[in-house]
């Protein structure tokens, strides 16, 4: 099938019209007003080596929806134990280069280039991109950052030096989405980790019609301050129902 290919204009065609493979587009470059238009059609840039940037909308979508969270047992525990300090936007440069470090299962290196750190510091310093922190006795140990628009956020990255770090931050980001209004997490590809949380795979016209309504809420522009701790975010999580339709296209 035909590829498209950008151009210095600011346009992507429809998602809908993505290959099997989930591309949509060839090309153009990560400046924070190309990202933008991206992510609020559902499309994400994927670098892959020796190839021009791609630009992915997949069919399915993996989802989290906030209101179907799962925290084991024993994740549970290490966040009741109080160990953790978590903080917002406090660290986002430090953030995405040990995402960037961090070593992944069947890769040789990372996708996220250069050009992505600096389109991504970008969209943080125009109060888009945001990284959650986790910190034990003061020390950077694990975290994640992602995009927002509207009421939507897309994880784009984790890394974990200490055990459970990246996945107290997890928590504790969606406790607090959870009391901002927001309904889910783009978590883009199917991964183990996530699936663990209760993430799932959503056709892709559910998800970019719930993606619609989502960006057309008010945004919640950075830098971020969490309202929740660990523990309340958890607590929230365990408790609140922020939709109880079990129907995506209902949220």
């Amino acid at each position: 099938m035909p590829v498209y290919m950008l151009t210095d204009d600011l346009v992507f065609p429809p998602p809908e019209g993505a290959s099997p493979e989930g591309v949509v587009a060839v090309g153009g470059d990560a400046s924070p007003e190309r990202l933008v238009l991206a992510y609020s059609q559902g499309i994400f840039p994927w670098p892959h080596e020796d190839l021009p940037l791609l630009w992915f909308s997949p069919d399915p979508r993996f989802v989290l929806p906030i209101e179907r969270v799962h925290v084991g047992r024993s994740l549970r525990r290490r966040i009741r134990a109080g160990d953790f300090e978590v903080r917002a936007d406090s660290a986002f440069d430090r953030v995405i280069e040990a995402c960037a470090a961090a070593p992944r299962p069947g890769q040789d290196g990372t996708w996220i280039t250069d050009e992505l750190k600096q389109g991504f510091a970008a969209l943080h310093r125009r109060g888009y991109a945001h990284s959650i922190e986790t910190y034990l006795n003061g020390e950077l140990v694990g975290g994640l950052y992602g995009i927002a628009i509207g009421s939507s956020f897309c994880g784009e990255s984790m890394f974990s030096r200490v055990d459970d770090a990246s996945k107290v931050a997890t928590v504790t980001l969606l406790g607090n989405l959870a009391a901002w209004g927001f309904h889910f997490v783009d978590c883009q590809v199917h991964t183990e980790h996530l699936a663990r949380f209760g993430a799932e795979p959503w056709p892709r016209p559910i998800f970019l019609g719930a993606l619609r309504r989502a960006i057309a809420e008010p945004a919640r522009p950075g830098p971020w301050q969490l309202e929740l701790g660990p523990e309340q975010a958890l607590e929230v999580l365990l408790t609140a129902v922020v939709n109880s339709s079990s129907d995506p296209s209902e949220r």
